[in-house]
């Protein structure tokens, strides 16, 4: 089976610039659900500490792999038993590719045009590229794909590796904690008005029978001689 759905999209704010989908095979391989989280994946990587190749596993025992190229985010989802170096072996050559195609319509001005995309699925023509290294991709034991394998050099235990639940719930964990930080200021600020008052408490049970006592005093020697 080869990658199912692949997109590239800008890591800034997850536009999809992208996507292509592999043909059905008449079962209930790629769902909408699959196609949900992809783009949930590719928005959450806006704002954080993005990894630069991770594994998601997800529902239907299949995976999302992701590879960070150039602030452009590359995205396939294969099924668990598809071998994860010939994955991201995948997804180098489409990022490769990719990269040529912008080159060759935009030269040196390819990372302004990426940058100004304003419509998603801007650069859909590259969509005849990834349909075919997906036919190229189908069987992983196929002599040309055990040549790729055995000529990358990536280390494997360096992808990060994680599950659908983690990686959707990043957003929601990080409110969270913008919520309690406010809430520790405000407290913070409580804290301290309080600490300031029960201050002059204090010092007004210390001093103020003795200003009180002064104050009467001078009141009777004034009456006494002045008035």
């Amino acid at each position: 089976m080869p990658p199912m759905l692949t997109y590239a999209a800008r890591v800034a704010d997850g536009l999809p610039l992208v996507a292509s989908f592999a043909p059905a095979t008449g079962g209930p391989d790629l769902t909408e659900a699959h196609k949900r989280e992809a783009k949930e994946i590719l928005r959450g990587l806006s704002g954080n500490r993005q990894t630069m190749r991770m594994s998601i596993e997800t529902t239907g025992s299949k995976v999302f792999h992701y590879l960070i190229k150039d602030m452009i985010c590359y995205l396939t989802l294969t099924e668990s038993s598809y071998p994860k170096r010939l994955a991201f072996v995948y997804l180098e050559e489409i990022s490769d590719g990719f990269l040529e195609e912008l080159t060759r319509d935009h030269g040196n001005d390819w990372r302004r045009t990426i940058d100004t995309a304003s419509r998603p699925y801007q650069f859909i023509k590259f969509d005849q590229y990834i349909q075919r290294k997906q036919r190229e991709f189908v069987d992983p034991t196929s002599r040309q794909n055990a040549t790729k394998l055995n000529q990358d050099l990536a280390d494997i235990q360096s992808i990060m590796q994680k599950n659908i639940e983690e990686v959707l719930n990043r957003g929601e964990k990080l409110e969270n904690v913008s919520k309690i930080s406010g809430d520790l200021v405000h407290q913070s600020k409580q804290f301290k008005w309080g600490a300031k008052k029960l201050t002059w408490q204090a010092m007004l049970n210390q001093y103020g029978p003795i200003v009180a006592m002064v104050v009467f005093v001078l009141f009777v020697l004034y009456v006494k001689f002045f008035w």
